[in-house]
């Protein structure tokens, strides 16, 4: 939702000078979910999708938010560059990990790397087409993230796999496999053991 709402500022269907109602809407409704994504994805003892979450992703979000707010519209921001531009080695980190155990999250990931290099250039003032692309890799990003909200939401009603999640590895196992599976190495992880 958040990546489409930018999108449309981006690409100028939003009018600059209407930019700071989309992101305190960002920071009421994205930022958030986000976060709350984020504490339930480190409660599920999913240390990446909690890390991308919480930590990167909607600390990003409120974060631009909030220094756009106080910049004028449209205006490209040198500092906000920096931010960007250091945030995607960590989402390219991320990015290669999931890719072990859940391509589709490693593509979203890869994607919103690609994101925020893209808006990270433009506000390092090189050019007025970065955004554009970035507000279009920003749709993309909003329909890929709509069809994995929807496989999820799918898989939880029907308790299998319906629309294709391409899981591998332990993640593939966390739906598929018995309780003996999932529960074997529990006992070896953090908070579960005696000592780190």
């Amino acid at each position: 939702m958040g990546s489409t709402v930018l999108s449309s500022l981006q690409l100028g269907w939003v009018p600059a000078d209407q930019s700071s109602v989309l992101l305190l809407l960002v920071l009421i409704f994205v930022v958030p979910l986000q976060l709350v994504g984020g504490v339930f994805a480190f409660l599920a003892r999913d240390a990446g999708a909690g890390t991308a979450l919480l930590l990167l992703l909607g600390a990003a979000w409120a974060g631009t938010s909030v220094t756009s707010l106080g910049s004028p519209p449209g205006t490209p921001v040198v500092a906000r560059a920096v931010f960007l531009l250091a945030l995607v080695p960590f989402v390219l980190a991320l990015t290669g990990a999931a890719a072990q155990s859940k391509p589709l999250f490693a593509v979203l990931l890869g994607i919103t790397a690609v994101r925020f290099a893209l808006t990270g250039l433009y506000e390092a003032g090189l050019g007025n087409a970065l955004q554009i692309a970035a507000g279009w890799t920003g749709l993309g990003i909003g329909v890929f993230a709509l069809y994995g909200g929807l496989a999820l939401l799918v898989e939880d009603g029907k308790q299998r796999t319906v629309l294709p999640l391409f899981r591998r590895g332990k993640a593939r196992e966390s739906i598929e496999g018995d309780l003996r599976e999932q529960l074997t190495e529990a006992q070896q992880e953090a908070g579960v053991r005696h000592q780190l």
